[in-house]
């Protein structure tokens, strides 16, 4: 099996991060994973980059963690994927399969508000959706909102709750009830505290498109906190 973390964040792009992209591939590396994928905070989320700036200035720089990330990777021998999470009062969705151009481009959807128009249009263009932690519940979040027609997958297994959370239990539910596929991620933020989860496929990931195949054919098996 191969093990891949799917949901993590750099300093270069999410102001919650702690750790330089470089460093989160050298950490990955060690602890035996095989591929990552970046998924810093949009702009309406806890992003790093400030809002004033022209869009174009904006993607560039947002996507400085992911390049950098690819950079250390190449050097190292591990695989580095793109992927965005983006916020929508306080509900948070990895969007997976787009890129760099795909951001350059879609100014409108990504910022007009209309979250179920972005998110068909993610998906007319071969991209797919995850729901992280979709039962967080914490101060700053308003309210839990629910898209179960909208996405692709649930993260069942959000490792950084850690071991027998009531919210991954009830992610696990609403999966179930709506039956939806099922994925897990770290959401790590710093190198000093790596969860340990992500997934565990029995085919390597070359492209955000096999991990949609085996996320399709039921063969990803999302980690759980020890």
């Amino acid at each position: 099996m191969y093990k891949y973390e799917t949901h993590l964040h750099t300093a270069e792009g999410s102001a919650c991060a702690t750790t330089s992209a470089v460093d989160m591939v050298k950490a990955h590396k060690e602890a035996g994973y095989d591929g990552i994928f970046i998924t810093d905070h949009f702009f309406n989320g806890n992003s790093a980059v400030p809002r004033e700036l022209p869009w174009a200035d904006r993607i560039e720089l947002y996507c400085k963690g992911y390049e950098h990330a690819m950079e250390e990777g190449a050097k190292v021998g591990m695989a580095v994927f793109f992927g965005v999470e983006f916020t929508v009062q306080g509900a948070d969705f990895l969007l997976y399969g787009i890129d760099k151009n795909w951001l350059m481009e879609h100014e409108f959807y990504l910022t007009v508000g209309d979250e179920r128009a972005l998110f068909r249009l993610v998906h007319e263009d071969g991209g797919f959706i995850v729901h992280a932690h979709p039962f967080r519940d914490y101060p700053y979040i308003p309210h839990i909102s629910l898209y179960p027609h909208d996405i692709d997958a649930v993260e069942w297994v959000n490792a950084s709750h850690g071991k027998n959370s009531v919210f991954n239990d009830h992610a696990k539910q609403y999966a179930e009830m709506f039956n939806l596929t099922v994925t897990g991620g770290s959401d790590t933020h710093s190198s000093d505290r790596m969860y340990g989860g992500g997934i565990l496929v029995p085919e390597m990931i070359n492209c955000p498109e096999d991990y949609l195949r085996q996320l399709k054919n039921g063969s990803v098996v999302p980690i759980e906190p020890n």
